[in-house]
């Protein structure tokens, strides 16, 4: 059976080549992957000279491929293909800090605290300028409303009586010229005044506190005053010390604590019903220790017709002279509300304290704002401070043009 040899060679055949093949196969090199690309940048990396760093620029770069071993350097494709590279905008962080603006004190005018003392004279001009001339009636309108103002009466002959005497010479025709010329003869009465507070600074030879005393009887504010000008003072950056010197009213010395810890100064107190020159003299001597630049004495009230309380001024203001301290202003606190009353006690305690000058309380509230004229020109006294109302920022400095044009304005 000569077919079955043939079948058999067939398988043989076929069997070899299969397994040339395989052994074939198996002795071949593995296949290697490609390499991967490597970038070669024909531009200056960010950052380097000439580079381009501006946000949202690009740099283009050449990727070259790998020629795998033994492949011929004609085989490999070189390829140019740009690659975007991101610059990251650098963002300076600034801290923003508010600025505070210091809060300004808005302190109060004459014109918008003096409504009532201004009711007074307004009617009286309002006739005045309702005539067609200057008549009998003109002058007794006008002395009439300057008597109601409490200027007085000697005060008020001398504004007038010169006026007249140029209404005569017809210098004046007119009621608006009248007026005019009044307004200008009261500010000129009250021009001239020495109005400063005075502080003396430390030197060599007196190096010890100035000593402001406030004197006047109970009642009028002397108490308030003496914390709003301590308040003041230290916003001027002066050390103050406050003296509890009215050692008969009964929570004076309280009231006074509560304004030295609200303006930041410290107080010096005595035993309710002591002397009140040794509490003055014990704060002098505790100043003077400590270097502080100013004291501010409260001194015992009552009334002023009391011939003791006359005495104790005299020596609160001896005392106050000795030793290191130095007095530089005495301050007679008077109520505007007070009228010619005031001007009895600035007689009264100007004589025993040599009063330097006059803080007028109250003055947003009278109708008998003339007591200046009184005071300024009887006495020889000047108005230094006036209350406008019942803050701190309501004491003022006084300013006779404001007061009159206030005095004389419509609103």
């Amino acid at each position: 059976m000569p077919w079955i040899y043939l079948v058999l060679i067939a398988v043989v055949l076929i069997v070899g080549i299969g397994v040339i093949l395989l052994n074939r196969r198996r002795s071949a090199p593995p296949s290697v992957p490609p390499a991967a690309p490597t970038a070669s940048i024909d531009h200056p990396p960010p950052g380097a000279p000439g580079a381009t760093t501006e946000p949202g620029s690009a740099t283009t770069a050449v990727i070259e491929s790998v020629p795998m071993p033994g492949t011929a350097v004609e085989d490999f494709v070189v390829v140019e293909e740009p690659v975007e590279i991101e610059v990251v905008e650098v963002v300076e962080v600034v801290e923003i800090v508010e600025v505070v603006e210091p809060e300004v004190v808005e302190r109060p005018t004459f014109r918008s605290r003096m409504a009532k003392a201004r009711s007074v004279l307004t009617g009286a001009f309002l006739g005045v300028r309702g005539r067609a001339g200057i008549t009998a009636e003109t002058w007794d309108d006008l002395e009439e409303a300057l008597l109601r103002a409490d200027v007085g009466i000697r005060v008020t002959d001398a504004l007038l009586d010169p006026l007249r005497e140029r209404v005569k010479a017809k210098e004046i025709t007119t009621p608006d010229e009248l007026l005019a010329a009044l307004q200008a003869e009261m500010t000129s009465r009250l021009d001239g005044a020495d109005r400063d507070l005075h502080f003396e600074p430390a030197t060599a030879e007196a190096s010890g506190p100035n000593v402001w005393l406030f004197v006047g009887v109970n009642g009028v504010g002397k108490t308030t005053t003496i914390g709003k000008v301590g308040a003041l003072q230290r916003d001027e950056g002066r050390s103050v010390l406050m003296a509890a010197g009215d050692t008969f009213r009964a929570a004076a010395a309280e009231q006074l604590g509560t304004w030295a810890e609200r303006s930041g100064a410290e107080m010096v107190r005595g035993n309710e019903g002591g002397d009140p020159s040794a509490v003055i003299f014990d704060a002098i001597e505790r100043a003077t220790a400590r270097s502080y630049d100013l004291v501010l004495a409260d001194t015992a009230g009552r009334l002023h017709t009391k011939t003791n309380l006359m005495d104790e001024l005299r020596k609160v203001r001896r005392v106050a002279a000795k030793g290191a301290g130095r007095v530089t202003e005495v301050l007679l606190v008077i109520d505007a509300t007070t009228g010619q009353n005031g001007l009895t006690q600035a007689r009264e305690f100007g004589d025993a304290t040599e009063v330097t000058g006059v803080v007028l309380t109250k003055l947003d509230g009278s109708a008998k704002g003339g007591i200046v004229f009184a005071i300024e020109t009887e006495l020889g006294l000047p108005v230094k401070l006036v209350g406008l109302g019942e803050s701190i920022e309501d004491l003022v400095a006084f300013d006779p043009r404001q007061f009159v044009d206030a005095l004389f304005s419509d609103n």
